[in-house]
């Protein structure tokens, strides 16, 4: 080996190998916390939303990043003034307590800095021996070479005891003065400086004056050295220093104990609005108090930033701070309830894209008997035919569950499995057509966050993958914006203050559920309210329950401007201004529309047609019923079971004339079997008496005067007239049902029966 190398080996050797000892000695022997830390949960502006104990029970917070100046300053005034100025040992504080001890004749003073005393607290604070305070002055050598003074002296103030189970700044600053430690008084911080002196002094009813007279003391110093003023020294003489903890702040309670699910972080900055929290955890807990009278005891509400996705607030459930709560610690944000009528926007939007609906397009809404299924609109009354913006707005259930039918519960599973509904596990046969009116369970979070991205998909604003056109979202949230609304539901638009929400409410099953969604641009929020338990209560309707709240809500939000519509992704069509379907040839009036650009409308209007009329227009004719020319019109002309319903809510519908007596016509669609349908299948109860039960088929005619005739397999059952319903009693098997008007026009239905008997 060259010369030159050995003699650069040699003189490199020795002080790299001094190097790797050092910092072994500093890596093992630098003080090291292993404390448990509390889980806390700060608002998007770094305020205390809450916090939960360590697992050893104290109250520890994580280490902050800055300490306060006002503590600072009163914490060196107090325990180590020389502290920029020493490595960890303070050789003049050392003399001065030698000096101090042989005048007494005891120790009378210590000579800890503060780096030895956090070495002292990463000890466990074990007791104090010689010996032991030499391994701590040992070990605050090695803090020195590891650490910043200011990490230093976070390292103390987070570690410090404050009497019971809270240890470190932050931790005492809520627990004894209910504010963040930035927020403190200058009296507040020189109390938590002299505090890890002697922690026990803070106990009720015992130590007060003890702390008082520490903390006066070093206000009096801090005075001396022109750190306060003369006034704030007197007016912080005149604090009152604290006797007991005080809580916690708890306005996020079950958000807090999600996020402990969500992240292993003990310090979590959230995207929770602080202000909007506290007034809206307010006005839960207000419904909440109010609608305890009615054995109602659980609300829940969710606000979402529209256009990210982050929670602005969340109260899981109330009665957190009342005798009187039921199941209160149950989060019901993400508890599976029973949808109500909260899914019928989805199948809208989805027919919409289809092709298979326009927004005006009637939808027939007469009793409907499904298999012996048997819904009913919440009004329990009929429309005959209505709009299907107007079925939407309404909520009507018979219309959305013909629409269902028809477009079937396993494409209408994909689409919400695919809007991003996890709750939906049941096959298509297992849920039906229930599915539309509450058959499935949600939960607040996913219903809230699905109706805030079709606002977004309305807007173009959404780059995910969503199974609805951007046009079909605009459409739907249109028609959730509009005024005509159920009677109940009208008197909530006056909480809008004419801001325009997009707003759906539903009421499960039993009553147990009442939710209410609404949409701007800017905030999503949702409202349930019910029972965590399940019970059902007759007060538990959405408009008596969630709509108050949702709109009490909404006026302290700051109001949002509706989007303008983007004409690029619709199209005109001309429809029938009569039936809203596409026009057809036989229609006297249309109206241009918008459509999705890309869906393909099935079909023309099929309601409207060519009639013949007598001359003097009272008679339908055929053309060799009479000598002479008759009267052609296009008529809009409904179903019989339709038009019953449809003309007492429209007078200004003219039903066809009846049929010329002479004529030879068939008279197809004069009437119609509206239950049993065919080929269904029925279940007929039997009675208490165990006598054979019966079902109640129902049947529509256009001519008030006619009379059907009832035939249940070949046997005559009875006629009827006006109001067609019959009384049937039939055993398992197949049947044949047949009637027949007065007119000798007949109308058959296979259906069976599946008695066990």
């Amino acid at each position: 080996m060259d010369k030159n190398i050995k003699k650069i080996l040699k003189a490199l050797i020795p002080p790299f190998v001094s190097g790797l000892i050092v910092l072994f000695l500093i890596i093992f022997f630098t003080p090291k916390f292993k404390a448990d830390y509390s889980f806390t949960l700060y608002s998007s502006d770094g305020k205390l939303l809450g916090a939960s104990a360590a697992r050893d029970g104290q109250w520890r917070f994580p280490q902050g990043s800055k300490l306060p100046e006002k503590y600072r300053e009163a914490l060196l005034t107090y325990e180590d003034k020389n502290f920029y100025f020493h490595f960890g040992i303070d050789p003049l504080s050392v003399f001065r307590a030698v000096k101090e001890n042989i005048i007494n004749g005891k120790i009378v003073s210590g000579a800890s800095t503060i780096t030895m005393q956090t070495a002292r607290l990463s000890e466990k604070n074990p007791l104090r021996t010689f010996k032991q305070k030499l391994k701590e002055s040992f070990l605050s050598l090695f803090l020195e070479l590891s650490y910043s003074k200011e990490n230093i002296l976070n390292l103390y103030s987070s570690h410090a005891p404050y009497g019971g189970n809270v240890v470190g700044l932050e931790a005492a600053s809520w627990r004894y003065f209910g504010r963040a430690p930035d927020d403190l008084t200058w009296a507040e911080a020189a109390c938590l400086a002299v505090l890890p002196n002697q922690p026990s002094l803070v106990r009720p009813g015992k130590g007060s004056e003890i702390l008082k007279q520490k903390r006066d003391n070093l206000l009096y110093n801090l005075f001396l050295q022109k750190k306060i003023d003369e006034e704030t020294y007197v007016l912080s003489l005149a604090e009152p220093v604290p006797d007991k903890p005080k809580a916690l702040p708890q306005k996020a309670y079950h958000y807090l104990e999600f996020s402990k699910t969500q992240s292993s972080n003990q310090k979590n900055i959230s995207s929770l609005d602080a202000s909007l929290q506290e007034i809206v955890f307010e006005i839960a807990d207000h419904h909440f108090k109010r609608n305890l009278l009615s054995g109602v005891y659980n609300t829940a509400v969710l606000i979402l930033d529209t256009e990210t996705g982050k929670t602005l607030a969340y109260i899981g459930n109330t009665g957190l701070q009342s005798a009187n709560a039921k199941n209160e610690h149950v989060d019901m944000i993400y508890a599976r309830r029973s949808s109500g009528s909260l899914l019928k926007p989805f199948l809208f939007a989805a027919m919409l894209d289809a092709g298979m609906i326009l927004p005006d397009q009637l939808l027939i809404d007469i009793p409907t008997k499904i298999a012996g299924y048997t819904p009913q609109n919440s009004n329990y009354t009929y429309s005959g035919a209505i709009p299907a913006r107007k079925a939407l707005s309404y909520s009507l259930n018979i219309p959305f569950i013909r629409a269902l039918r028809e477009f079937t519960v396993p494409a209408f599973l994909d689409i919400l499995k695919r809007s991003g509904f996890t709750t939906f596990n049941r096959s298509a046969d297992d849920y039906g057509l229930p599915l539309i009116l509450g058959g499935g369970e949600i939960t607040l979070y996913e219903i809230t966050n699905t109706y805030r991205k079709m606002m977004l998909r309305a807007q173009n604003k959404l780059d995910e993958k969503f199974p609805f056109s951007s046009a079909a979202s605009r459409i739907t949230m249109d028609v959730l914006t509009e005024g005509n609304r159920p009677e109940e539901e009208a008197v909530w638009q006056l909480y809008a203050e004419n801001q325009k929400i997009a707003w759906k409410t539903g009421t499960s099953y039993g009553n147990k559920d009442a939710w209410t969604i609404g949409i701007t641009p800017k905030y999503s929020v949702g409202v349930w309210c019910g029972n965590a338990s399940g019970e059902g209560r007759p007060e538990i309707t959405s408009t008596k329950l969630a709509a108050p709240i949702l709109f009490e809500i909404f006026n302290i939000l700051p109001k949002s401007e509706w989007p303008e519509q983007e004409l690029k992704d619709f199209e005109f069509i001309k429809t029938c201004a009569d039936s809203g379907y596409p026009a057809g040839e036989f229609c006297n009036s249309t109206k241009a529309v918008l459509k999705p650009r890309e869906s393909h409308c099935q079909g023309t209007c099929p309601y409207c047609k060519s009639v013949s009329l007598s001359p003097d227009g009272k008679f339908q004719v055929k053309a060799n019923d009479i000598n002479e020319l008759p009267k052609i019109e296009k008529r809009f002309v409904l179903p019989a079971a339709a038009e019953y319903f449809y003309k007492q809510g429209h007078p200004e519908y003219k039903p066809l004339p009846q049929w010329l007596p002479k004529s030879t016509a068939s008279n197809k669609g004069e009437f119609e079997i509206l239950f049993p349908e065919d080929g269904t299948s029925v279940y007929i109860p039997t009675e208490l008496d165990g006598s054979l039960g019966a079902l109640v088929a129902e049947a529509a005619h256009k001519n008030p005067e006619a009379v059907i005739y009832w035939d249940l397999d070949g046997e005559y059952l009875g006629s009827t007239k006006t109001y067609h319903q019959m009384k049937i009693q039939a055993v398992r098997g197949r049947h044949e049902l047949t009637l027949t008007d007065n007119r000798g026009n007949t109308r058959k239905r296979i259906f069976y029966v599946l008695n066990e008997n």
